[in-house]
């Protein structure tokens, strides 16, 4: 899809776009620069719940403070 620049250096992003990525008015996009390249990535307004569920649940809030007590033993140990 193509689009124009302004003279201000605006873009529109076309309705499909926008609605297949849910990018609203105030939604935040990031440019990346990769090469010759340009990325436009859409930013969540909230990015803790966007990644609400996406998780391999592999490691669990559980294991994480298992882990983390263990370390401050260990750490503790070298002291």
């Amino acid at each position: 899809m193509k689009t124009k620049v302004t003279t201000r250096g605006q873009v529109s992003i076309p309705a499909s776009i926008r609605a297949k990525f849910n990018i609203e008015p105030e939604s935040s996009v990031d440019w990346v620069v990769e090469g010759n390249a340009l990325k436009v990535i859409p930013l969540p307004k909230d990015p803790v719940a966007a990644f609400k569920g996406r998780g391999s649940r592999k490691y669990t809030g559980t294991k994480l403070l298992k882990d983390r007590r263990r370390e401050r033993k260990e750490e503790s140990a070298r002291d």
